[in-house]
């Protein structure tokens, strides 16, 4: 192993990054966070955001980045779109290595330590994915927004809204839920909606979802949350039929959707080892084994 590079784990969603920063036997030197790097939102936004978090660990680290010192293990929402991730490494730095997983490989990597078992991702967007028996990964929603990805940031805000929107022409109460929705997105009236709905992207509807949690016990977040927790009982139901393997929730919505989580999957769940952002420092390892042969 070359002693003088530095790997770095990747965690790369709608939301935000995460940088784990390690050296060259993966011992963790610094993590770092930044903007979105989901390949969705845009290649170049991705490779700023990833750049960003990288020099900001390595600065925390006391280091200054050298991209051709650099092993990189990404694990990227819309990896699996091959136009997006062949212009994803078309557009990369210098870099030593990098290998790009979906990010439902890495936290699979990072939840049960490269062991069998089930995650549920649930952030910005949403995917399940499990390691089986023959070692394959095989992964359940996924499918990105708005089509997809339930029981996500994305999937509980766009719900939300809709609620905002019945309220404003009367078909449904406005209330404390629709008063706090409205005042997050600066919109007093119908048109004031429907400028911010013309704008919205995944992002923005999935930083509606901690309103609907805080206001958990109104009636349409409770329902809507039990709505969630039924659509992650499904992807781990499709994962693991035999409902022998342990299961991971991961992810910001992991801890706050657990409780909605059907009983039946209740005794199953576990705390993950270690986040997606550190499954990509396990890709990153790989490949510089790889690479020294």
């Amino acid at each position: 192993m070359n002693q003088d590079l530095f790997l770095i784990g990747i965690d790369g969603g709608g939301s935000g990054t995460r940088v784990v920063l390690g050296d060259a036997l993966g011992r963790e030197l610094a993590q770092a966070a930044s903007g979105p790097s989901g390949l969705g939102l845009g290649i170049e936004r991705a490779w700023q955001s990833i750049e960003a978090g990288c020099r900001d660990a390595f600065a925390l680290a006391g280091l200054t980045l050298d991209w051709s010192r650099c092993v990189l293990g990404c694990g990227l929402a819309g990896v699996n779109n091959r136009d997006w991730l062949a212009e994803f490494h078309a557009k990369a730095p210098a870099v030593a290595g990098l290998v790009a997983e979906t990010d439902a490989y890495t936290t699979l990597l990072g939840a049960h330590g490269g062991a069998y078992g089930v995650v549920v991702a649930l952030g910005t967007g949403s995917v399940a994915a499990v390691l089986d028996g023959d070692g394959e990964c095989r992964t359940a929603s996924g499918y990105g927004y708005p089509s997809g990805d339930e029981a996500s940031g994305a999937w509980l805000g766009l719900r939300a809204i809709v609620h905002a929107q019945q309220a404003l022409d009367g078909r449904v109460p406005r209330d404390e839920l629709v008063d706090a929705l409205l005042a997050h997105i600066g919109a007093d009236d119908r048109d004031g909606l429907v400028v911010w709905l013309c704008e919205a992207n995944q992002t923005a509807y999935a930083r509606l979802a901690p309103i609907v949690i805080a206001q958990r016990a109104h009636p349409f977040a409770a329902r809507l949350l039990g709505e969630a927790g039924v659509e992650v009982g499904k992807m781990i139901a499709a994962l693991d039929p035999s409902a022998t393997l342990p299961v991971a929730l991961c992810g910001g919505l992991g801890t706050p959707l657990r409780e909605y989580v059907p009983q039946v999957y209740q005794p199953r769940l576990r705390e993950p080892l270690a986040d997606s952002a550190h499954g990509g420092l396990q890709l990153a390892q790989r490949e510089a084994a790889r690479i020294a042969g």
